[in-house]
């Protein structure tokens, strides 16, 4: 009874948000830092992509992440975009502010290396307001930023943006 009373006391420990929120200040902590590279973005779905050029600076508290930078495509337009995230027991939820300077709502949770983000944007692209962003860690010194939205008229997913950044 006693070893059974000891592996529920262990399990309920394992799970309790205290625990939960130490893994997740782990995590948070190996984003911090200086990010740059390069990919695609496409300003609506069937326009042609546009190649563009990052750079974020990130910092993480114990349960916050803010990324903060710019991107520059097509030679001379430049774009400020930022992140901020707050881990809690229930997941991320946070703000996003992309190239228009609205800030859009962001809600998800972490699996495994990614932190895979629901968004809810400030107006309508794409012809509704939701998409979906994955932050990933892959490896120690890089990390990939992506959106993904519906089509509509062909209800397939379409991968709207793809950054990937090294340190």
């Amino acid at each position: 009874m006693r070893l059974l009373l000891a592996a529920a006391a262990f399990i309920a420990s394992a799970s309790s948000p205290g625990l939960v929120l130490a893994a997740e200040s782990d995590f948070l902590k190996t984003l911090s830092g200086n990010w740059s590279g390069e990919g695609t973005v496409l300003i609506r779905i069937g326009a042609t992509p546009i190649n563009v050029t990052c750079s974020f600076t990130s910092t993480a508290g114990a349960t916050t992440l803010s990324m903060q930078g710019t991107c520059r495509g097509l030679l001379v337009v430049r774009r400020s975009i930022s992140a901020d995230l707050q881990a809690s027991d229930r997941g991320y939820s946070g703000t996003y502010v992309g190239p228009s300077g609205q800030p859009s709502m962001l809600s998800g949770n972490r699996r495994g290396n990614a932190i895979n983000l629901g968004v809810r944007w400030a107006r309508v692209i794409n012809g509704d307001r939701v998409a979906n962003m994955t932050i990933e860690k892959i490896g120690n010194n890089r990390l990939m930023l992506q959106t993904v939205d519906k089509d509509l008229s062909s209800g397939k997913s379409v991968v709207t943006s793809r950054i990937d950044l090294s340190r």
